[in-house]
Order: C-alpha cells, then structure tokens, then sequence
C-alpha cells in the first residue's frame, strides 16, 4: 500500500472545515486593515532565497534541476517570493503596498509536533513605509490576526538595535553563536562561550538585555542610542492602543536580515518549539534589483496555530441528511434544494436501503433527519428528527429549516 510522503499530511472533512474557518478568519481579518492579498508560485529559481539566507539553506530545500537545465527550488518562505514580486509587478505602486498572503512552503528537515517537511503559512508585507506608525500597525495586525482565530499567545515585541550595539566589533560569527544563547535563554552556555571567545566583559550587559522593560532601562544599559526614540514612538502607540505585550530586547532574530523592531507570539499546547509567529522590520528588495525600500511583515506557522487549538468544538457545520421512501424520491430532492438554498447543508440518500438502515447511517453523519414518505408527500409536510435528542415532528419544510438554523446558532 502507497503511503504519503514523510513529513506530509492528509486532511479528512472535519479537520479541513476547522483550517478552513480560521484561514477565512485570518483573511477576513488583514482585510480590514486593508491588507490584499497575493499569490506566488510554489517553485522559484533558487538564487531568490540563497540571496536571502545563502547556500546553507540548499540542504534544507527541496531544489532541483528542471528540463532547461534551471536551477529551481519549492518555495522554503514567501517574503523573498513577495518581495520579488513587489519588485517586478509592484514599484510603481501607490506606498505603502499592503498584501497578505496564505500558501504552502516546502522544507527538508526532521518532522515533529508542528513541523512538517509541507507546511502553510499566513503572512503580511507592509512594503514603503519607515516609521513607528508603521512598525506598530503590522505589530498589532499579528496581534489582531491571532487572537481572531482563537488561539492563545503571548505576544513579545523588541528592536534589534540594542543587541546590535552590545555585539558590535565581533565578528559575525561570534555575534550569531552569542545570539542563539540569548535566544535559547542558555545564559550559562553563553558565559562560557563569552569567555573562550575574549569577550567575558559583555556578559553582563547581554544578560541583562532580555530583562528590559523600558526606554530608561535600555538607555542606561546602552547608552543614548539614536534608535531608541523610534522605539519609544511604537511603544507609546501599542500602549495607548491597549495591546497586551512583553518588551522583549533579547529577541535574537537575524541581525544581517531585520533592520529594527523585531516581535515573535508564542502559544500553548506546542512544548519547546512553542513559537507561532515572527517577525519585523527588513530592507530585502534591493538583493532582488529594486531600490532599498524598507519593508515590515511577519509570518504566522499556520499548522502551529491548527495544532494548539487542537479541537474545536462547533466548527463542523449543522448537517441534515434527506430519508425517503422510493416514491418520494423526486420530493426529497425537492427538499433538499430548499435547504441548501437557505445555505444549510443537506445529505441525500443515495443507497437503496429502507428507512431504517437510512436512519441508522444518517445517526453516524448528521445532527437532523428530514423523512419524507407516502403521508408526507401527500400532506406537503416532512417529518424533522433531531438525532442528537431522538425527538421528531412533522412540520412544512420552511419550519424544518427555521429549527435547523436555531440548532446551529445555539
């Protein structure tokens, strides 16, 4: 028997009406911060993301080479797949370009709870703009996006630049050991790391990093940088706001890619790999020949979010499923175009088998029976079963529908 690839996952019904409720959630929701949304293709030439990440991440790819000899690759993320449409499709565009999007990606790496070698993502660009406003608005749409679609999170909002200033002079490889410390919060690890690497006298002020709460904290930490009154601007906006947030400066997100304000939203249910959302502020087009334009946009790990709402109760919609006898054949399709017509979704029997064995099976698939036989059809009437409680009545079909929808909304 053929099985499905490692690292990949078939949908039955029931789990693809939850992700789809909380995808149509999410869209609804970046619409209304008046986010569009894109798409892109699912492979691109691999220069795009080496550009971004380099060859490294060929070994995390799915690459391959096409029969023009190209050198092709599944997408492994879509920001550098958007901004490279902004760069072919979206310069002259009024700024700033608001999109959003939500497509599969395609990694090569060891499956566990919530990643997959095949996962989805939703994500925003907020392209043209560099200021607070800016980085506050795209905060607060992640912010909004994720408490929309029912899972609970806490959400951390820092700026890079602080780290940058406590990192500055090391060389780029000692700054990104120091960092994956910080961001695994491994503070003894990073001790013993700052003194192999001759840097013991940073790592006070590094651990001391990640415990700032405030502007006057940091200013006494690092001194007056320039980049802290930017940060005090989002600040005041996300507290007068009323966003509920961590200032986090030791979020240790990648210094050669983020240019400033980074935050990252970490949910339940999900153990250690507990991050569902991440992002910031970028400057990423011009790897790809536009101009420097800055650019601010997060991803939200899709099936993260799926997997720690874990069940949702109420999000399979009411269904009803139409019985009859042969004679009323032509009249219970009848019926169940009127029920469909009221936006109600409705089952017909399609097996020949009595009513008995029909009511058997729609107890295993529906909430309501709709029987209609000889009386029925000569009333104009349907006998509404409730297959939850066992109670039944004959009634028109307009009632029918009126107690079919009651059910739902309760």
């Amino acid at each position: 028997m053929l099985q499905k690839p490692r690292g990949t996952r078939d949908f039955l019904p029931a789990e693809m009406e939850q992700r789809r409720a909380v995808e149509r959630t999410m869209r609804e929701t970046a619409a209304r911060w008046g986010y569009g949304e894109v798409c892109t293709p699912t492979f691109e030439e691999i220069e795009l993301f080496t550009l971004r990440s380099g060859e490294g991440i060929i070994q995390e790819m799915y690459a391959f080479e096409d029969k023009g000899g190209r050198m092709l690759s599944l997408r492994p993320e879509i920001t550098a797949s958007v901004l490279r449409m902004y760069v072919n499709e979206g310069r002259m565009l009024p700024k700033p370009v608001r999109w959003c999007y939500y497509a599969d990606c395609f990694r090569y790496e060891r499956p566990q709870k919530g990643r997959y070698r095949q996962f989805w993502q939703f994500g925003v660009e907020l392209i043209g703009a560099d200021t607070a406003a800016a980085d506050a608005e795209v905060i607060m749409v992640a912010s909004d996006i994720l408490a929309g679609s029912g899972v609970t999170f806490d959400l951390h909002v820092g700026h890079l630049a602080p780290m940058k200033h406590l990192l500055s002079g090391l060389e780029n490889g000692i700054q990104r050991r120091m960092m994956a410390y910080l961001d695994k919060r491994d503070f003894e690890g990073l001790r013993v790391f700052c003194e192999t690497a001759g840097a013991a006298g940073r790592y006070d002020a590094l651990v001391a990093l990640p415990e700032c709460r405030t502007v006057e904290e940091l200013r006494d930490l690092c001194g007056n940088l320039p980049e802290l009154s930017r940060i005090e601007d989002v600040v005041g906006i996300l507290d007068a706001e009323g966003l509920t947030y961590t200032p986090d400066f030791g979020i240790a997100r990648g210094l050669d890619y983020y240019t400033g304000m980074v935050f990252e939203a970490f949910a339940e249910n999900l153990g250690a790999e507990n991050q569902i959302c991440g992002g910031g502020a970028y400057r990423l087009a011009y790897l790809f020949g536009g101009e420097d334009v800055p650019s601010c946009g997060f991803a939200i790990g899709f099936d993260r979010v799926l997997v720690s709402l874990g069940e949702v109760a109420g999000s399979r919609p009411v269904v009803t499923s139409v019985l009859y006898t042969p004679a009323a054949r032509q009249q219970a399709f009848a019926v169940a175009r009127q029920f469909r017509a009221a936006d109600l979704r409705a089952e017909m029997n399609l097996i020949d088998r009595g009513i008995g064995a029909q009511m058997k099976h729609a107890a295993k698939t529906a909430d309501f029976a709709i029987v209609l036989g000889e009386r029925e059809c000569q009333t104009g009437t349907v006998t509404l079963r409730n297959l939850h409680s066992g109670e039944q009545r004959e009634c028109t079909v307009d009632d029918a529908i009126a107690g079919v929808k009651a059910f739902g909304s309760c």
